[in-house]
């Protein structure tokens, strides 16, 4: 039998050290007195214990130490005392909270393959679909082509940084503070608009089945259980995302091979084929622009698996790019495939698509005009579950955004609290506070207000998705500048900086067209509101980038490469047992058959 290599022998060693401890806590535990459901609930909320004993405690030998239970030793190692945290701690990036690592690789594998899909593909593309099917495919195409790019660069700078909130904090440590300021609060504040108005369109969901009832009746019930599931940790926001995303496959692979039949003849149109394919543009140049918002839209959150590189269980050097791979399925399955059947199906002139709700879904549409009857409340439960799962995420995206600013001193220090749990409470109870928008659903001014909070946040994901390359970029050029070898890395983007120039300058170009479509736009003359609700987002970024520069008088605008810190907040590994581990990987790699060489470099 062939002798083991070095890492295995490592990792046996560490799991025989880790059971050890993990046999000794068991024993320690068995002997405490039981308490009260009630009183571990009352004691869920305070700070973990080791911060809170802190000073007064004496110090504890090693046996002691190993009595305490698994949460408490988690905690212990990652608590933040949040009355002793200062600025310069925060600055030097010292402070980390006390979240838990409890995500599963299969949890973070269906939030990348899955958790973005919502109203944006099922319900938005409908007004996408009017420009043409060939717009949709254009612009999908464009789009998915430097998201690729974008979730490599991001899959590089997790696995090597697996920090809260690390877009903000990425752009803080590589490009400038009062970027990633712009870009922190930017991104906070699509995540807490996005769930009124995902709780709104849930409720108007049921209107489907049932239109009599008060739409905010539904809005309160959808309320109370998103904030429940928040309240359960990240084991509830990582096991609800990962049913929704199972849901949602389902329901899409389904639609996709009724869609092949109806197109070949089995619905009550008969043979349809590509004749709704023609013509292919209906609105030009113009409307292929305007189709990329749309597209952005509806893979915004795409990134969100970035956010969760602090609270995942196992190495986060093999878990997070692999679970970030799962994209390329997602825009093959997700969005290409389907919107060329869409295209085949529902024709750009389709008066339904002119309706209310999800009526107007063109997965609806093209169902019902199949003469399938029962299958149209079917996806309209898949879509209500898609709705639902992005609020969800609305609410863990905002809650550990904020906190990554205000461990950065970027946001009220409040912030910065997380309990037992791992629950970031301010930034939940925040989100809790805007979600009451959600309850004016059946105002009459309803659609004015929701237009306008839709052009806070409308070019939100632009700015995220550039940030993201080029804090990428500064960083590979910080290596380079302080003569650091790319093979150190614990993951290599499979796009390197070639994929990061093209995602950041894709995203600046589409930023432009968005700006001379929102001068000119299609059908209308030139106006100032439809300006603002188009561009008001950037304007919020510029708001935020230069109030930052006036507030702290730093005229600096990027961190030289030779000055960014590339240590601090850096994983710890054994920098040769990793050269080990990959080199094992690349001979085992060797060994496979093409296709799977293929399919492990893009999958």
């Amino acid at each position: 039998m062939p002798s083991s290599s070095p890492v295995a022998s490592i990792k046996s060693q560490e799991k025989s050290i880790n059971d050890l401890h993990a046999s000794s806590i068991s024993s320690a535990n068995s002997n405490e007195p039981k308490r009260s459901a009630w009183a571990n609930f009352k004691d869920s909320f305070k700070p973990p214990e080791s911060t809170t004993n802190r000073k007064s405690r004496p110090q504890q030998s090693p046996q002691s130490t190993t009595s305490a239970s698994d949460d408490d030793a988690d905690s212990t190692n990652k608590a933040t005392d949040i009355n002793n945290i200062n600025s310069d701690d925060i600055e030097e990036g010292s402070i980390h909270a006390p979240l838990k690592q409890t995500l599963k690789k299969r949890q973070l594998q269906m939030i990348a393959l899955g958790g973005c899909v919502g109203s944006g593909l099922l319900v938005a593309s409908r007004s996408a679909m009017k420009n043409g099917p060939a717009s949709l495919i254009v612009a999908w195409a464009i789009v998915s082509t430097f998201l690729y790019c974008t979730m490599q660069s991001l899959a590089e700078l997790s696995s090597s940084y697996p920090v809260t909130g690390s877009f903000a904090t990425y752009s803080v440590k590589f490009v400038d503070p009062s970027w990633g300021f712009a870009m922190g609060w930017n991104y906070a504040m699509f995540w807490v608009i996005v769930l009124p108005l995902e709780l709104v369109a849930s409720a108007l969901t049921i209107n489907f089945w049932n239109s009599d009832i008060n739409s905010d009746a539904w809005v309160a019930i959808f309320y109370v259980l998103i904030f429940f599931l928040n309240m359960c940790g990240n084991k509830g926001f990582g096991e609800t995302e990962f049913v929704a995303s199972i849901i949602k496959l389902l329901g899409i692979v389904g639609f996709n091979i009724l869609a092949i039949v109806l197109i070949c003849g089995g619905g009550d149109q008969g043979f349809i084929g590509g004749k709704n394919w023609h013509p292919p543009f209906t609105t030009g140049f113009k409307g292929v622009v305007s189709v990329l918002l749309t597209a952005t839209y509806s893979l915004a959150g795409t990134e969100l698996v970035g956010l969760t590189s602090s609270e995942s269980a196992g190495d986060s050097r093999k878990i997070l790019p692999k679970a970030i791979k799962q994209v390329v399925w997602r825009i093959l399955i997700f969005y290409m495939t389907t919107l060329t059947l869409l295209g085949c199906l529902v024709n750009h002139d389709n008066p339904r698509l002119d309706a209310d709700g999800n009526a107007a879904s063109p997965f609806v549409i093209a169902i019902k005009e199949g003469g399938i009857k029962g299958l149209p409340s079917v996806f309209n439960v898949v879509i209500l579950v898609a709705l639902l799962a992005i609020a969800n995420s609305a609410v863990y995206g905002f809650s550990r955004t904020i906190l990554a600013l205000a461990e950065q001193g970027l946001a009220p220090k409040i912030y910065t609290y997380v309990d037992r749990k791992g629950r970031p409470l301010a930034g939940i109870a925040t989100s809790a506070f805007v979600g009451l928008l959600s309850f004016i659903s059946a105002s009459k001014s309803q659609a004015d207000v929701f237009d306008w909070l839709v052009a806070l946040s409308g070019l939100s994901t632009l700015f995220t998705w550039g940030s993201i390359n080029g804090a990428f970029i500064r960083y590979r050029m910080a290596m380079k500048a302080q003569g650091r070898s790319t093979d150190d890395l614990a993951y290599k983007s499979n796009s390197g900086l070639i994929g990061a120039y093209y995602g950041l300058i894709a995203n600046v170009a589409i930023l432009g067209l968005q700006f001379w479509l929102a001068l000119f736009p299609i059908g209308k003359p030139p106006k100032a509101v439809t300006f603002f609700k188009t561009y008001l987002g950037g304007v919020i970024v510029l708001v935020f980038y230069v109030g930052h520069k006036l507030w702290t008088r730093s005229w600096r605008l990027y961190i030289r490469a030779k000055d960014i810190d590339l240590d601090n907040g850096k994983t710890a590994v054994d920098i040769d047992l990793i050269k080990q581990e990959i080199q094992e990987e690349k001979e085992a790699l060797r060994a496979k058959p093409l296709y799977y060489r293929v399919y492990d470099f893009w999958c």
